[in-house]
């Protein structure tokens, strides 16, 4: 990768000035939520709405369960931030059972209710299936989707991408291959599968540049809650997990403030390297919890901003 002088400079003053020091206003973030199962969680994923809400972010974002289970609660609480905040907001939408008719009429709903960007998804194999297998009549894949989307509304449409390929990819060639259907079928943006390290994304964008893809790359950071899990989720998703991270991390399950501490020095850590690297633009997986997301923002210089962009009453 070869980068401007301009670059080279923000690179130099990223190893040479204080850790976090003079950080640019110019980045913009974005937030994943996932829809509550219990009031309690409910009221855990409002007040993470209300924290981060004064941050202006770029969206937020809702996902969408596997088959389906979560879709009234995804379209409620979508429906909920459209209505009292100003925030705009993103519904995940996927092809897991159900027909082309049925998810045309969830994106008819969203259109309806004045949400205006879909993170379109694949979606993971229901329970105990091994492998997606398209319903019948449904949308096969996420550039299925994504172009049925666009043509029913003029939605503004991200999908996935994976930096260190997609686990039921042959390759990394076809993986890029079918990055690029996505993007090419209307797709504005691909936010990227979580990783640790800043060299994964930036091979991953040369690797993208190469292949013709054009479109704005957002990596998706996610600070890690608990260590145990991200190893779960990271070996779902093809995410590798370097020892390094482990060794910050051990001897710290007894000790929840201090873990927090730890997480969110690496993740602000990582995204001043991508910032000094050209990315302006990241994407925090909350898990529903804002503390992390909120002082990561506050480490690189994103500050709440006046009364004006908080929650409505």
């Amino acid at each position: 990768m070869t980068l401007s002088l301009a670059a080279m400079g923000e690179a130099a003053r990223a190893v040479n000035a204080p850790l976090f020091a003079d950080v640019p206003g110019d980045i913009a973030v974005s937030f994943e939520f996932f829809p509550p199962k219990t009031e309690a969680m409910a009221a855990t994923l409002w007040a993470s709405v209300e924290t981060l809400a004064p941050l202006r972010p770029r969206f937020v974002s809702v996902t969408y369960g596997a088959g389906g289970s979560t879709r009234e609660r995804t379209h409620g609480t979508v429906e909920r931030i459209a209505r009292t905040t100003a925030i705009p907001v993103a519904a995940h939408l996927t092809c897991v059972n159900a027909t082309r008719g049925e998810i045309d009429a969830v994106a008819d709903q969203y259109w309806e209710a004045g949400v205006r960007h879909v993170v379109a998804l694949r979606g993971d194999p229901p329970g105990g299936q091994a492998r997606f297998s398209p319903t019948e009549d449904g949308y096969r894949d996420a550039a299925e989707l994504t172009a049925g989307l666009v043509a029913r509304h003029p939605f503004e449409v991200s999908v996935g991408a994976y930096p260190e390929v997609h686990p039921e990819a042959a390759n990394a060639t076809s993986d890029l291959a079918h990055l690029k259907r996505k993007l090419d079928a209307g797709a504005t943006r691909a936010i990227t599968q979580f990783f640790f390290e800043p060299e994964t994304f930036f091979r991953f964008r040369d690797r993208a540049a190469a292949a013709g893809i054009t479109a704005e790359l957002t990596p998706g950071i996610m600070p890690v809650v608990n260590y145990a899990s991200l190893v779960r989720m990271a070996g779902m998703v093809g995410t590798s997990i370097p020892a390094w991270l482990g060794r910050l991390f051990d001897g710290l399950d007894a000790h929840p403030e201090a873990r927090q501490l730890v997480a969110a020095t690496i993740a602000a850590e990582m995204v001043r390297r991508l910032y000094a690297g050209g990315v302006r633009h990241f994407h925090f997986y909350t898990l529903n919890r804002a503390e992390l997301a909120f002082a990561i923002c506050h480490l690189l210089g994103v500050r709440a901003d006046s009364i004006e962009n908080q929650v409505a009453a």
